[in-house]
């Protein structure tokens, strides 16, 4: 037997639910055309926070007050985070990249591709499989670089060519299998250590695609990554909760500013922006009382 699923609504339907559980919907027509644009299922995500909760669980009925136009409010703004927090993590990318390429490139011309060249999590089927994944996006690559590789040197790549077609999870990976000399290296470019280093950029892959496929970036809860000893580091202690958006922003703007790479303005004038919406106010990103006033904001 089947698994039961929800039963289909048209449009005219999702919008008389959502007025039978409290939401101020506006014009029905306008309604159902911005359902039409985004999709019911997509802003539901939007609209969760106006439902109303009762112990840990939230109901289907909406708090009083809920309009359908600040649920569109919130829905644009984080369509505006999402897209200046990808541009903000850009250069952060290039410099890992090309720091990591250097250092590996001092190791061997081809470290990338000598596990003995690199350290004991390289030995075992994590790497094979990261190789695997190197070797089909070098496949699918049609860089000149690359191409210029394959004609002169039968395709191998020198690593600091080798990182330019690795996207943020092959990059963060092949930080990982490096030598603790390499992490380091390009870890105290960004004032961090190696292990604090690496779990911020696999904390911040999930955020970087979180903003590629268009997921909900506002108010969404992340893993808690490595930080400094309290007091080792002011700037970033007073920026918690680093599992809430706003936590993992200030990660962005500390590896901006210590590197002095990027437009550390972006996210601070994209946060500036947020909607007046009284059931839902800033807090909900997890910024802090008086945050334009903290050193990383500022």
């Amino acid at each position: 037997m089947a698994a039961p699923v929800k039963e289909y609504k048209t449009y005219a339907d999702q919008v008389n639910l959502l007025t039978s559980r409290g939401m101020d919907v506006g014009n029905h027509d306008l309604a159902i055309a911005k359902l039409r644009d985004v999709s019911y299922y997509r802003l539901s995500g939007y609209w969760y926070p106006f439902r109303v909760l009762r112990g840990s669980a939230r109901e289907d009925q909406f708090y009083e007050g809920t309009v359908l136009s600040d649920v569109i409010k919130l829905y644009d703004f984080d369509t505006s985070l999402r897209a200046m927090t990808f541009a903000a993590l850009s250069p952060i990318e290039l410099a890992v990249r090309a720091r990591l390429g250097h250092e590996l490139g001092n190791v061997g011309e081809c470290a990338h591709l000598e596990p003995p060249l690199l350290n004991a999590r390289a030995q075992g089927s994590a790497y094979q499989d990261w190789l695997s994944g190197y070797q089909k996006e070098l496949v699918r690559s049609r860089e000149d670089f690359v191409e210029h590789h394959i004609q002169k040197y039968g395709g191998t790549l020198p690593v600091w060519a080798a990182v330019e077609i690795l996207d943020w999870g092959g990059l963060t990976r092949l930080f990982g299998f490096s030598p603790r000399s390499v992490q380091d290296a390009v870890a105290a470019d960004f004032e961090l250590t190696a292990p604090q280093f690496e779990s911020w950029m696999k904390s911040l892959g999930i955020v970087r695609n979180v903003c590629a496929h268009h997921g909900r970036l506002f108010n969404r809860v992340f893993p808690a990554p490595k930080l400094p000893p309290p007091g080792r580091s002011p700037d970033l202690d007073a920026c918690g909760p680093f599992t809430r958006a706003f936590g993992q922003l200030t990660l962005i703007q500390h590896l901006l500013k210590t590197r002095s790479i990027g437009n550390s303005r972006l996210l601070p004038a994209t946060l500036s922006r947020y909607p007046a919406v009284q059931l839902v106010p800033l807090s909900h990103v997890g910024v802090p009382d008086r945050w334009e006033s903290l050193s990383l904001w500022s």
